[in-house]
């Protein structure tokens, strides 16, 4: 009888033991993930030297009508905005890469940056104007054959001039800029017989220097200005067009365009 209960006793043992290796732990509760750090800022992308949506005054501060128009979303949305002066022909690859987060400094819209950025509702309308110097025999487009004209690099007015394939391939030279300042800089040095160039940047020079400057009554179209982020961040991206859209229905946006244009041109 002894040896029978023991050897029931080995036989409950073993078959406890492999119970014991088989059996798989409860799995622990996973720790909750902790939630995202809230947004507190923005950083804007811009050139530092196109005013007047985005430029330095006397005392080397940002000022302008899209800096303006920038902080006062930021206010909305309640974050602030931090302002980075870029290299505008790489803009894409700065938005791309994170090092901002928006594009806002007269960017505009069109189909092959839309391949790459994603844009708020336009908020203004622009054209590509030609300003010569005042005394020269330039009247349109058509004068501008044979003529060395320039653009700032990496801005829609080049892509605005190309368009129009046989104006383009009329002049005897095309060159392009850092910043519109240099190309104006260079029409007036007599290196330059015209520059195309956003109308808010061309009206602002050619208002502070009649005497030197014209626009012709001709321009390489119109277009609309919008404010750019990664296509992914659409969180982003409805906060500003909510923001700018409560700006224009209040009259804020009117505000801000007349201080810097005299009017309101807000789209």
């Amino acid at each position: 009888m002894k040896k029978i209960a023991a050897v029931v006793l080995l036989a409950l043992g073993a078959a406890l033991v492999g119970c014991s290796k088989n059996e798989t732990p409860a799995p622990s509760a996973a720790a909750p993930e902790p939630a995202p750090a809230a947004v507190t800022k923005i950083i804007v992308g811009l050139d530092d030297n196109f005013p007047p949506m985005g430029f330095r005054d006397e005392k080397n501060e940002l000022v302008g009508f899209d800096i303006d128009m920038a902080r006062e979303a930021a206010k909305r949305m309640g974050v602030e905005a931090q302002f980075k002066p870029i290299d505008w022909s790489a803009k894409e690859a700065e938005l791309s890469g994170k090092r901002v987060d928006a594009l806002w400094n007269g960017l505009t819209i069109t189909d092959e940056r839309k391949e790459k950025i994603a844009f708020t509702a336009p908020y203004m309308e622009n054209h590509q104007i030609i300003v010569v110097a005042a005394p020269s025999a330039i009247q349109n487009k058509a004068d501008m054959a044979g003529k060395v004209v320039g653009a700032q690099e990496g801005s829609s007015a080049v892509d605005a001039v190309k368009k129009e394939d046989a104006v383009f391939k009329s002049f005897k030279e095309f060159k392009t800029f850092g910043d519109n300042v240099t190309a104006l800089m260079d029409l007036s040095a007599g290196r330059l017989e015209a520059v195309v160039v956003d109308e808010v940047v061309g009206r602002y020079y050619v208002a502070k220097k009649p005497e030197e400057y014209r626009v012709l009554d001709e321009n390489f179209g119109t277009e609309e200005y919008g404010v750019g982020v990664r296509k992914d961040d659409t969180a982003l991206l409805e906060k500003l067009d909510k923001a700018m859209a409560d700006m224009k229905a209040d009259g804020t946006s009117a505000r801000i365009a007349t201080q810097w244009f005299g009017k309101d041109i807000i789209k």
